[in-house]
């Protein structure tokens, strides 16, 4: 029998069997669009408060890892692989203080992770990023972490010709909660300011 002679004859199980098509088409429409993180224009800065009388400021760089996002859906998720060993701050032997066992280990510990939990955005007609909650693993220790987003965006990149996202957060790492304690009684402080710049190319 035709399909449309069965919508004529049999109307509810016509409109039974066109829901799971609907849902499927739905469903469909909802991927989030997939990111490469750009190595060379994402990196970590902080700045360290060091025995009250100077700041040094340093950074991670050639940060890996993937985005999926959906601005429409308002959703996100992103995932960040660092390289200890790519600590620079513009100091050689700090540089080596840093990495070395007494601080992140860099030996022990080669790579720290983020991976987002929670995105949150405006309630504006063209949706914005407020914030990105996320899992932090560090030395060894996975602790929560919220990221304040002063910028995202995305764009098509005329030399790429590609999507690309870009954006700008801001966060306050206590180093002591993943075990990192060494100098803190002696004025070297716990907290880390961090500055990070993500960018993700299309795929």
């Amino acid at each position: 029998m035709h399909p449309s002679c069965i919508g004529q004859k049999f109307p509810h199980i016509y409109s039974l069997s066109i829901i799971p098509l609907l849902l499927v088409s739905t469903i469909g429409d909802g991927h989030a669009a997939s990111y490469a993180i750009n190595p060379t224009s994402t990196h970590i800065r902080f700045a360290i408060e060091r025995f009250k009388t100077s700041t040094t400021t340093g950074g991670f760089y050639d940060i890996k890892g993937q985005l999926q996002y959906d601005p429409m859906l308002r959703t996100g998720d992103i995932s960040l692989i660092i390289p200890i060993d790519s600590l620079n701050t513009g100091n050689s032997s700090f540089n080596n203080s840093l990495t070395g066992p007494d601080f992140f280990d860099a030996k022990k510990f080669p790579s720290a992770r983020f991976k987002s939990t929670k995105w949150y955005f405006n309630q504006d007609k063209k949706p914005q990023v407020t914030r990105v909650d996320g899992q932090l693993t560090l030395h060894g220790e996975t602790h929560p972490i919220s990221l304040a987003a002063t910028k995202f965006e995305c764009d098509t990149n005329p030399s790429l010709k590609k999507e690309v996202c870009g954006g700008n957060f801001t966060a306050t790492l206590d180093r002591t909660k993943w075990n990192i304690n060494k100098f803190v009684w002696f004025g070297l402080t716990k907290n880390l300011n961090l500055n990070i710049k993500v960018e993700a190319a299309s795929q």
